[in-house]
């Protein structure tokens, strides 16, 4: 709920920020029809909002599709590609955008220009990114412990001593010790504990993101500028959207809760456009004050998703002995984490 409520006041209080007066003039020789471009912000609009939708739902729908649940090999795979779209939009769309802004004429050569400004707030964001992965995962491992309830005397005379249930097997008339099951079902929900956090923070990380870049094509007046960047950031909302299902999906959330999270990642960028079109008429990319919130809303940004996959999705399943333990599965990792780069790399030509 408070996470909602932040994130609504970020909403109300950017575009206020960002229309500011015009100190750097826009290009006169822009191509400019409103008429034509607010056809196509609607176009953008449906196309983006039906692509996150289905982006981040198949790998939620998937778990039904007994090929594509979490505990089998393609899953690894699919996870890799998603992973590779996220570290690309970090290194590759954001972090340069980001560098651009807070390094341009028109955002003043004074601290801002003779430091770089973006790479700093970058490392930071991925630093508390870090801190806030920990601090969470502990509370929610102390929380989960503290719950546990004590091993009573009566069951430690009925052969529970130590953790460790003793159980006769005909088969090999061996022991099996109850403690096996314990650290099972630990391990089994600290593993959940880090889905879920993981899911949370990558989607704050794509939803400022998201809001910024809806802002950018929602403001513009050029059908010529909109034009290429429906198509990509359809396909961009789309992998993005990949990722962050396949995330939500292991992190076994309720039912209200994946549909929250389902329909805050699909609404954000057409609420983002719905923003930029609202504030057109105030609103100058160039303006000082604009480019430099947006400069550090995507270092910020860029910093959280570079964290992400590479500690939380990529690290966290190459390093699985499961992977280690399987030369083909790597391979198939390994080229899917390459072509999730490259497909999003490419797009940057784009968008």
């Amino acid at each position: 709920m408070e996470k909602r409520t932040l994130f609504s006041l970020f909403l109300l209080l950017l575009p206020l920020l960002v229309c500011s007066e015009c100190t750097c003039d826009v290009s006169e020789t822009e191509n400019r029809d409103k008429a034509k471009a607010l056809q196509l912000k609607l176009v953008a609009v449906a196309s983006i909002l039906v692509a996150s939708a289905l982006g981040v739902s198949l790998p939620i729908f998937g778990k039904k599709i007994p090929t594509l649940c979490p505990e089998n090999d393609i899953f690894f795979v699919i996870k890799a590609f998603a992973a590779g779209v996220i570290l690309a939009t970090g290194f590759i769309h954001i972090l340069p955008e980001a560098f651009e802004s807070l390094t341009s004429p028109c955002a003043g050569q004074n601290w801002w220009g003779n430091f770089p400004f973006a790479g700093l707030v970058a490392m930071l964001s991925a630093m508390a990114t870090m801190m806030i992965d920990t601090f969470a995962t502990s509370y929610y491992h102390r929380l989960h412990f503290n719950k546990a309830l004590p091993v009573k005397e009566d069951h430690i005379n009925n052969g529970v001593h130590d953790g460790h249930v003793h159980v006769h097997t005909h088969a090999t008339h061996g022991h099996a010790h109850g403690s096996s099951f314990v650290a099972n079902d630990d391990f089994s929900s600290a593993n959940l504990v880090r889905h879920r956090v993981t899911s949370q923070v990558l989607e704050l990380g794509i939803v400022v993101h998201s809001v910024i870049i809806g802002i950018s094509l929602g403001a513009s007046h050029s059908p010529k500028t909109i034009k290429p960047l429906v198509a990509a950031l359809t396909f961009h909302q789309f992998f993005e959207g990949m990722g962050l299902g396949g995330c939500i999906s292991q992190a076994k959330f309720k039912s209200k809760a994946i549909a929250t999270m389902v329909l805050f990642f699909s609404l954000t960028t057409p609420a983002g456009i719905a923003i930029g079109m609202g504030i057109s008429s105030n609103y100058n990319e160039n303006s000082p004050t604009s480019l430099i919130v947006e400069g550090i809303f995507n270092s910020a940004s860029a910093g959280i998703l570079i964290y992400m996959a590479l500690v939380d999705l990529l690290a966290a399943d190459f390093m699985n002995p499961r992977m280690q333990l399987n030369l083909r599965l790597q391979v198939g990792a390994n080229l899917s984490l390459l072509l999730g780069s490259a497909c999003m790399s490419l797009l940057a030509k784009w968008a």
